[in-house]
């Protein structure tokens, strides 16, 4: 694992030494508690001890999920994603108008995304490990929405153009939301989304009288 790009973030003591067995239910709730916490807050600012603290807990507790701040840290922005995946890709697959594919996936970004706030966005990007889940899902996204694209023209919904094109400028459009580059003209982060599926579907054209 790369290091942390800031000093400090590595809260590691000797939690190798200080952890205990936690049920695995107590577990599930812990690492809920935890998420909500950090996509809320961020999580450069918060020690160990702090988030002990916070949830009511032992940092030995806190040492049975990961063995230093930075592993929970990248534990947690692992199952965000993989979390979010798997809801957008069951959303997904219930649409079976091909057209409507993309709003529908691209409206699951948003929700997934709407839930991270500004500072835990800012955290993820500076720490290199965390940038780097970040950069993957981007990635995938780019990917999936060329994907998608694909499947449209093949069945005869969408009109042919540049699926990769498309796909970048649906990574690009997802930091501008969640940086807040995209949002400054007061649109909340779903709202920007349904507005880049649109664009994507129909472009500038008006709709017919």
């Amino acid at each position: 694992m790369t290091g942390p790009l800031i000093a400090g973030l590595d809260d590691t003591g000797n939690g190798s030494a200080r952890r205990r067995r936690v049920d695995p239910e107590r577990r599930v709730r812990l690492l809920k508690d935890l998420e909500e916490l950090v996509l809320a807050e961020g999580f450069l600012a918060l020690s160990m001890d702090d988030l002990a603290h916070r949830l009511h807990c032992s940092k030995a507790t806190l040492y049975s999920v990961a063995g230093n701040k930075e592993q929970l840290v990248v534990a947690l922005t692992k199952g965000f994603f993989r979390q979010a995946t798997e809801q957008i890709e069951q959303a997904v697959a219930e649409v079976a108008d091909p057209r409507l594919r993309i709003p529908a996936y691209l409206s699951g970004v948003g929700r997934a995304m709407s839930r991270c706030s500004t500072q835990f966005y800012a955290d993820m990007i500076g720490l290199r490990s965390t940038a780097s889940i970040y950069r993957t899902n981007s990635a995938a996204a780019a990917r999936r929405v060329q994907e998608l694209i694909a499947e449209g023209v093949k069945e005869g919904a969408l009109r042919s153009i540049d699926g990769n094109f498309a796909g970048q400028l649906v990574a690009l459009a997802i930091e501008g939301v969640q940086s807040g580059v995209l949002l400054q003209g007061g649109l909340s982060a779903g709202e920007a989304y349904t507005e880049l599926a649109d664009l994507l579907l129909h472009g500038l054209s008006a709709p017919p009288a």
